[in-house]
């Protein structure tokens, strides 16, 4: 997704920000070694991947929710998306110090589902059902910590040097936390009808078709190929319509929808979820075997660089993704692969912990085992002393138009999670493997 190096907006195009953390390796098992007079058995290497692959589910199921059980009660909250640059505590730069992004929120319900914390997953899941029905639109960032009233506050933070305290809404002109893009409505809303299937709760599934009706009347998009544009920009403290399409955000609607469809909630979203899958497909470009990034402002010209490596992926997690889509995997490891994993573009100036989790997650998908456990392995060795997973390997590295720094990264841990326990974001729990 899209951040920039103040402020996530895990979609959009107008940045790609900050990254994750230091190295702590979990554990590996290794083979025993022989003893004089009998010759121990190796571990079996598949066994020994799956203690690896358990571990680290393990310790990032439990960093996610010591989180939300650090505020005791029962009560909403919202966690932080990034810890300092330190591996623990909260980060330095200060729009970043309670900033908690819907997007990465969104996805650690997700995450805590697959690991079996429920009450955990509810308390998040909760604010933001409270975001989506009670704020005039879902931001893109709201402030971390348990929420006291209707719904979270606005990101703020004090500013040392001026001696004020700064409101992202209406103080932070080069924010992006105020904007709304389609994909983190697409991710929240998934988020909800994951509660939804868990529970058969009713509140969870009207909040999540509250956003898909924000998303079909403010989005929808007849230029071009179609689809849905990128939601609301809050660039120079003025929102405004975002007017270029993702290719991204389209395939995490193709996902909302389609869910909403099978569970036959109220609205035509069959039709829905085709017109974000037209416009998925004319991005497909079949020479190279791979998606293109979306559109220009225009709506139709598309952006041809760089390589973004979740367009290429996620469209893997789609349930009905054509054969043909797969040929992305093998463009992926020409433009965006690295040692131990995949970069965020075709840079390929180091490891994207997220990103290589969402190809360990699709390599399971398609019952690519020894890939995929060759990418868990990678993970396992950016654990923070946090707990988090670190956003890259390297101190920094390229994103779109922007970068990813080496910080501990709610995203990134939740993704892992979804890796190791082979847990697909789109789908509900009965459709998984």
């Amino acid at each position: 997704m899209i951040e920039f190096a103040a402020t996530r907006l895990r979609k959009t195009w107008n940045g790609w920000l900050l990254g994750i953390t230091t190295c702590l390796t979990l554990a590996v098992s290794a083979a025993p070694p022989a003893h004089a007079g009998a010759a121990s058995p190796s571990l079996p290497r598949s066994n020994t991947a799956a203690s690896r692959t358990e571990t680290l589910a393990h310790a990032s199921c439990n960093a996610i929710a010591s989180r939300v059980d650090a505020a005791p009660g029962n009560t909403p909250i919202l966690l932080r998306s990034y810890d300092s640059l330190h591996g623990q505590g909260a980060p330095e730069l200060p729009p970043l110090y309670t900033a908690a992004f819907t997007y990465d929120n969104a996805l650690a319900v997700i995450a805590l589902l697959a690991c079996g914390k429920r009450p955990q997953a509810e308390r998040i899941g909760e604010a933001l059902r409270l975001a989506a029905m009670n704020d005039t639109r879902l931001r893109d960032a709201y402030h971390a910590g348990v929420v006291k009233g209707d719904k979270p506050s606005p990101n703020d933070w004090w500013d040392a040097k001026r001696k004020v305290w700064v409101d992202a809404a209406h103080d932070y002109s080069s924010a992006y936390q105020d904007g709304t893009s389609c994909g983190n409505v697409a991710w929240t809303a998934l988020a909800l009808l994951a509660l939804h299937d868990a529970t058969h709760e009713m509140r969870w599934r009207e909040a999540a078709l509250h956003l898909a009706d924000w998303v079909v009347a403010n989005a929808s998009d007849t230029r071009g190929a179609g689809g849905f544009n990128g939601g609301i920009e809050a660039y120079l403290l003025v929102p405004k319509k975002a007017s270029w399409k993702s290719t991204e955000h389209n395939i995490d609607l193709v996902a909302l929808f389609g869910w909403l469809n099978r569970i036959a909630a109220p609205g035509d979203w069959s039709a829905q979820a085709k017109h974000a899958r037209d416009f998925v497909a004319a991005q497909w470009d079949t020479a190279s075997g791979h998606f293109w990034m979306g559109t220009a402002a225009d709506g139709v010209t598309s952006l041809r660089i760089p390589s973004a490596l979740d367009v290429q992926v996620w469209a893997q997690l789609l349930p009905d993704a054509p054969q043909e889509w797969r040929r992305a995997m093998a463009w992926v490891e020409r433009a965006n692969a690295v040692k131990g994993g995949f970069d965020f573009t075709d840079a390929r100036d180091g490891l994207w912990t997220e990103g290589t989790g969402q190809a360990a997650l699709v390599y399971r998908w398609l019952g690519r085992k020894a890939e995929a456990d060759q990418l868990l392995v990678s993970l396992a060795q950016q654990s923070s002393p946090g707990g988090f997973l670190y956003a890259t390997r390297e101190p920094r590295i390229t994103a779109v138009y922007s970068y990813y720094y080496r910080q501990p990264h709610l995203a990134a841990t939740a993704w892992a999670v979804l890796a190791a326990l082979d847990r697909n974001p789109y789908l509900p729990a009965k459709l998984q493997h």
